[in-house]
């Protein structure tokens, strides 16, 4: 059996046929030292006792076979955090439904990858997944490419062309940085939402499509409809499930998991053998802000393992202190960045705490939780 790991609910880890775990200085987050020891292509922490992994001998194949089912990955989603958790959760309680999703989420988070997972789960997993990236296609072309276009229908339209919702009839469209999408084509969006038909460009034909949305955006809508720049029917017609993806700053616990999966999936296309990460170097990443998110943790590792020799990574640690010089902030506690992230909820909210308006909706907790963690973190009232 291939290695792998799986971690209990308890919060220890068990590393099949791998190397032993070690613990960053001062926390509790777990991580592997040889990152070639077992497979982290992701997991779904489901409920799994460590007795799974204690049985006889004799049964040694069979336990081994059950844990290593439960370590297949979510749809590649890597993590185990509390806050990650959440959004799984949200997915697997949205994608039955042919309900539109709104990913809501910072630039690098892996908007696309949650709306892959969405699409995954979903009775439609075996149709169309398409994706158009809203921001980068000029507003001209842009209809052409949503909705298609007839023979002749503007200048260099030489041939009939079908558009993404043709594509994904059946199955899904992913329309990413849904806030880009040009004020004047908003409307057409709208009726094929509502009504599930449109025209093509250059056509008076009426086609009917059976199409899933799921959008994406690391932008304020409700800010950008007050700023009339977004039309306020279109908003609420698209956030009828919101889906909100935390930023890595807020699940810290993931970045050694991140990490591990990178460095393994590089050093396998660049055919090195990475087989250790410095402790030193997991705790300056684990401790570092990462305003990119995933997308520049990625891209960091990528070349730490170009710049890795031998069997040890290599990570140019220098650069993250020239970020700190750029006037990038340390990242805050996790007390602070709790505190921060509430106070912003109420103020959305104007303060109100309860209530299918309050911030305890916003934020996906009881409003005694949130009552209790406002108390706790000193949050009692408005700031002046």
């Amino acid at each position: 059996m291939a290695n792998g790991m799986c971690i209990f609910p308890n919060g220890s880890i068990a590393v099949a046929g791998g190397p032993a775990l070690g613990s960053l200085p001062g926390t509790s987050l777990p991580y592997r030292t040889a990152a070639r020891g077992g497979s982290l292509a992701g997991f779904y922490p489901t409920d799994t006792h460590q007795s799974d992994f204690e049985e006889p001998a004799r049964n040694e194949k069979a336990t081994q076979a059950r844990s290593f089912e439960r370590r297949q990955p979510f749809c590649g989603i890597i993590g185990r955090s509390s806050s990650l958790l959440r959004t799984v959760q949200d997915i697997e309680t949205v994608a039955p439904t042919d309900s539109t999703v709104l990913i809501l989420g910072e630039t690098g988070t892996g908007k696309e990858l949650i709306a892959n997972a969405v699409h995954q789960c979903s009775p439609r997993q075996g149709r169309s997944f398409a994706k158009v990236n809203c921001a980068a296609i000029p507003s001209g072309l842009l209809e052409s490419e949503l909705f298609g276009h007839e023979k002749g229908a503007f200048t260099g339209a030489l041939t009939r062309t079908i558009g993404r919702f043709d594509l994904a009839h059946e199955g899904t469209l992913f329309l990413d940085e849904i806030g880009d999408i040009p004020l004047e084509l908003q409307p057409k969006l709208l009726r094929v939402l509502q009504e599930q038909e449109f025209e093509r460009l250059g056509s008076v034909q009426t086609v009917r499509v059976n199409t899933r949305l799921v959008a994406a955006t690391s932008r304020n809508l409700l800010k950008m409809v007050d700023d009339g720049e977004f039309r306020r029917d279109l908003y609420y017609r698209l956030n009828v499930f919101p889906v909100r993806v935390p930023p890595l700053r807020e699940r810290v616990e993931d970045i050694p998991l991140l990490v591990e999966y990178f460095v393994e999936k590089f050093a396998s296309r660049m055919s090195k053998n990475i087989e250790v990460i410095p402790e030193d170097s997991m705790e300056r990443l684990v401790h570092h802000s990462w305003p990119g998110n995933i997308r520049e943790l990625q891209n960091f590792v990528e070349r730490s393992v170009i710049l890795s020799s031998g069997r040890t990574l290599e990570a140019p640690l220098s650069e993250l202190n020239h970020a700190l010089v750029l006037g990038k902030p340390p990242m805050a506690t996790l007390d602070e960045a709790q505190r921060t992230h509430i106070l912003d909820a109420l103020e959305r909210c104007n303060w109100i705490v309860g209530g299918q308006k309050g911030a305890a909706v916003r934020l996906g907790l009881k409003r005694t939780t949130l009552a209790y963690k406002m108390k706790k973190l000193g949050v009692s009232r408005r700031p002046l």
